[in-house]
């Protein structure tokens, strides 16, 4: 929850005025490197979350289920938008850098949120914050978002993302069609049957392995 939600331009000012880079990353930067050094030869995977899942949470002020407010200002005012979810790319990245840095094999950049949107608007006010976040890593970039089927393709964003995930709700094998076979596929038990046990579970091991595996890509 935030006391002081960002919904104005004079709110964008404010908290845009935060230089990213003075961010202390000293307790991620550790972490990582205790983590990778338990791990030895498994690689651990970085997380941020996306430009337009953090806007929501400023916006809106805390959880919301269809994120209105964030959406409407898209529109109503797009240069106040465009402002803040530039600086949020700049936040993400600096998380995304700053465990690669530490050791992080690839890095998941992760859009909660992004299956409100539809996809003209995914296209134009997110995809081009989110590709700055994430381009020119110099690791394998990992994209997932909720929800999102209407717009994969785009979340490739134009080839920045080295795999895209995507959720239960999208057959996988179709996903690998959307996607291409340059990109691979992540994805997708639903997660309510994580917990389940004997014939259930192999039951919904054994279809996820079906449908990847004709194509070859199942992660």
């Amino acid at each position: 929850m935030f006391a002081d939600p960002v919904r104005t331009l004079a709110d964008v000012d404010r908290i845009t005025a935060i230089d990213p880079g003075s961010i202390d990353m000293t307790a991620i930067t550790d972490a990582v490197r205790i983590v990778t050094a338990e791990l030895g030869d498994t690689p651990l995977i970085g997380f941020a979350g996306a430009p337009f899942t953090l806007a929501a949470y400023l916006v809106e002020g805390g959880p919301s289920k269809e994120h209105l407010r964030a959406r409407a200002m898209m529109h109503t005012d797009p240069a106040a938008w465009n402002r803040l979810a530039g600086w949020l790319s700049r936040v993400s990245r600096r998380f995304l850098e700053t465990q690669r840095d530490a050791g992080a094999a690839t890095v998941q950049l992760f859009d909660s949120w992004a299956g409100s949107l539809k996809p003209a608007d995914y296209r134009t006010f997110i995809a081009p914050h989110s590709k700055a976040a994430a381009t020119n890593m110099g690791v394998p970039v990992i994209h997932f978002g909720v929800g999102t089927g209407p717009f994969l393709d785009d979340m490739r964003l134009d080839g920045t993302a080295s795999a895209v995930g995507v959720d239960w709700r999208q057959p996988l094998d179709e996903a690998a069609r959307i996607l291409g076979p340059d990109v691979t596929v992540q994805g997708n038990i639903d997660p309510a049957l994580l917990s389940a046990r004997g014939r259930c579970s192999k039951r919904t091991s054994s279809t996820f392995l079906s449908a990847g595996a004709p194509l070859g890509r199942t992660s």
